[in-house]
């Protein structure tokens, strides 16, 4: 039975490497996997993508600890994507068209693949959310040219350089990695917090995040938002300076999920259970402090990343130099795995991303939000596999109640229009 306390101890990842020998050995026995119930997968196959980014170890880790093999699913392959848009345009081939049947994604990404606003030819995929991949950790960096305007959680001081790039006929640009994704949401609301509307005070690019960096060291781009460990590596080439951390944003802030195409998990409902109890002990693991510097030297292999660790394990522990002379050790927002129920996929999360997006036009105002996380979130599922776990520290609702951001705005997921209403730069009246 995996610990479902914060932290793993020593003597229980002992037991459960043991336990991983074990039903390694009675493979030949049992080719598909043990369940309480005797029932094993009906794959033991799924192809699943990722992106470069440290919140996809769950699922390298589950690969590499032998945890999708542990559940039944030894033919499990996790599969390097360029950007977001191969992620989506490889999600509608599905494997059976050379494409992936899953992956590591931003967490709206799956509501606009379904309803088919991010497709070709507005083709709308059915998906599923399974699981959580992570909490916090994403960062908005400013290139080293705007250094001595020390920019931080008050995007303001860019207000007055960018008008004049506007006026100058050369507006700032800004770069995220997905269209109505996680990293423009956070992006749009820094700045409009700041009095600097994304849409006509700078030009918003998309940029993939491996990329990141290199764009900023040729001037590319005057900031980004993207996942570590590009920002980590942005400060150690000092090629710029992180301002701000997503969860001084919003402390404790979902980013991305584990996602399947809605028919395969129809087809495979046990292996889809299977594949989310590899996922969650594997956050388990990524969550120890004790496992951090292997985790770090694991996803910066070649195979994966190709990233030296050191461009990865500090902020992986919580240490963070922002590259402006702020450090802080110990940050309370380093990226969370586990703990805080970060690998459950609150519903409630995925109203407020949905709320963002009709806040920028993305979706319609009169999008039913509820309905559409009904048919997406399928937080059954993954309760499902950590009761098969044995895990009893298990969200008691849905939803995480109101949300608190940085500027004193508060989301209430029952009452999406009125947080709508509070803002200050919006697309809806």
């Amino acid at each position: 039975m995996i610990k479902t306390s914060i932290g793993l101890t020593r003597r229980s990842l002992l037991k459960t490497t043991a336990t991983a020998a074990l039903v390694g050995a009675a493979k030949a026995l049992f080719p598909s996997g043990a369940f309480a119930q005797g029932a094993g997968p009906e794959t033991a196959k799924a192809v699943l993508g990722f992106i470069a980014l440290t919140d996809s170890a769950p699922l390298i880790i589950a690969k590499e600890k032998g945890f999708f093999d542990k559940y039944g699913m030894s033919e499990v392959e996790v599969v390097k994507q360029a950007s977001w848009g191969t992620t989506r345009d490889n999600l509608v081939l599905g494997s059976a068209g050379a494409g992936i049947d899953g992956a590591h994604i931003l967490t709206p990404m799956p509501y606009l693949i379904s309803i088919g606003k991010v497709t070709q030819n507005n083709q709308p995929l059915p998906m599923v959310i399974l699981a959580r991949l992570n909490l916090d950790a994403q960062g908005i960096s400013v290139g080293a040219a705007h250094a001595d305007l020390k920019v931080g959680l008050d995007a303001s001081v860019l207000k007055d350089v960018f008008a004049k790039r506007k006026a100058d006929g050369a507006p700032a640009k800004v770069a995220m990695t997905f269209p109505g994704g996680t990293h423009d949401l956070w992006l749009r609301y820094w700045l409009a917090a700041g009095g600097i509307d994304p849409d006509k005070d700078v030009e918003t690019i998309v940029v993939p995040p491996p990329q990141m960096v290199a764009n900023m060291k040729v001037g590319t781009m005057d900031c980004f938002c993207v996942g570590e460990p590009w920002n980590e590596q942005l400060v150690n080439q000092k090629i710029g300076y992180t301002a701000v951390t997503t969860g001084e944003i919003w402390a404790n802030h979902p980013e991305k999920s584990f996602a399947m195409r809605s028919d395969w998990v129809e087809k495979n409902p046990r292996a889809a259970k299977a594949l989310v109890m590899a996922v969650e002990e594997a956050a388990q693991w990524c969550d120890d402090m004790a496992n951090k510097d292997e985790l770090a030297k694991i996803v910066g292999k070649r195979s994966w990343f190709n990233v030296p660790s050191k461009d990865i394990i500090d902020r992986l522990k919580g240490e963070y130099d922002y590259g402006n002379g702020k450090v802080v050790s110990h940050s309370p927002h380093f990226m969370k795995f586990w703990r805080d129920h970060a690998s459950y996929p609150f519903q409630s999360h995925d109203a407020w991303f949905l709320a963002e997006n009709i806040r920028w036009g993305k979706l319609a105002p009169d999008t039913d939000i509820k309905g559409l996380i009904a048919k997406v979130n399928r937080e059954d599922i993954w309760r499902e596999a950590a009761k098969e776990l044995g895990i009893t520290d298990m969200p008691a609702s849905t939803s995480r109640g109101p949300e608190t951001f940085f500027d004193g705005k508060v989301f209430d997921p029952e009452n999406p229009e009125a947080y709508l209403k509070s803002l200050a730069i919006s697309r809806i009246a």
